[in-house]
């Protein structure tokens, strides 16, 4: 962790009418990687990476997005859609005078992403996400038969499904206190969190696993001690917004060069016929230039900081591969 401390610079940029803190390795003349983190994270999520790249000789660009950390929340729902998010990444290359860069993702990071991808394909070089597949049902609204998002959820899940549960105003602050901060983030990060046990300190907690360390924990806690979590969860909010706002790219494939890594412990790769259409064609009709899934064996959600040197690595011979990128 000293390393990655060592080479990491922090700066803040204004751009699309907010303050963007972002974290940054590597020389600024190098190929820039654009690293985009999800819920309830932070750049910090991405500091492995972001330390095998800069010595591979890129640029690693990590913002903390807009919401978390030392970025602008604003304080109004409608202002964390997709169309904003995109529009603050847009801003940001801009800021910094870039034309074109690789794209990694996670979570909501990797939905983003997709967006990205979608809307403004000429910044992306090429793409690796992590842990969410493009789904085109949930995020975009397509087809007769096309069901809003929070319903699938509903109906796939039932009521108490967080995303569900996160649609109200007020009722998630409720089991995510700032107060509570360091326990959230040691549960979730440990995947021992549940939906009652939220919020609500603990007089004993389990060891941390290898991957991660209490000065880790300490990281993540400070930042949603002071800022809460409102931002990032509004994210959700917007997801019945953000399928409507995206009809227009109803019939729109993914364009540009992409890897996609998932770990076979995670949520995500149990979604209803998730694997079939992961492993038998479907997502490649929606993303052409798909060039490989990995998934990884004893993974979980926070792949790339739980299987940190094995994802470096995917990501690194993928960036570093590609004579085929324009």
């Amino acid at each position: 962790m000293e390393g990655a401390a060592a080479i990491i610079r922090h700066r803040t940029v204004e751009a699309n009418g907010i303050s963007i803190h972002v974290a940054e390795a590597g020389g600024e003349g190098a190929p820039a990687v654009l690293f985009l983190h999800g819920f309830p994270e932070l750049w910090y999520s991405w500091r492995h990476q972001m330390e095998h790249l800069a010595a591979r000789g890129f640029r690693c660009l990590a913002p903390d997005l807009r919401g978390y950390g030392g970025t602008t929340a604003p304080p109004d729902i409608e202002s964390y859609t997709a169309f904003h998010i995109v529009g603050d990444l847009v801003a940001l290359l801009d800021a910094l005078g870039l034309a074109k860069v690789f794209v990694v993702g996670h979570d909501w990071g990797a939905i983003i992403a997709w967006y990205l991808c979608l809307f403004r394909p000429e910044r992306v070089t090429a793409l690796v996400n992590t842990s969410v597949a493009f789904m085109r049902h949930v995020f975009i609204r397509a087809g007769a038969g096309a069901v809003k998002t929070t319903d699938y959820f509903h109906k796939a899940y039932g009521p108490t499904y967080y995303i569900c549960r996160f649609q109200e105003p007020g009722v998630a602050e409720k089991e995510f206190a700032p107060a509570h901060a360091r326990h959230i983030m040691r549960k979730i990060l440990c995947n021992r969190f549940t939906a009652d046990g939220a919020g609500k300190p603990e007089s004993e907690e389990s060891p941390l696993p290898t991957w991660i360390t209490e000065a880790d924990v300490d990281y993540f806690a400070a930042a949603f001690e002071k800022t809460g979590f409102t931002g990032g969860i509004n994210y959700y909010r917007n997801m019945d917004r953000n399928w409507e706002l995206a009809a227009p790219w109803a019939d729109a494939k993914v364009q540009v060069p992409t890897k996609f890594i998932v770990g076979d412990g995670d949520l995500t790769y149990h979604y209803a016929r998730i694997q079939d259409y992961l492993h038998k064609g479907g997502f490649k009709v929606d993303v052409p230039l798909l060039e490989d899934v990995v998934v990884i064996p004893g993974a979980g959600h926070f792949i790339q900081q739980e299987k940190a040197e094995e994802v470096s690595n995917l990501i690194y011979s993928f960036l570093a591969s590609g004579s085929n990128f324009k």
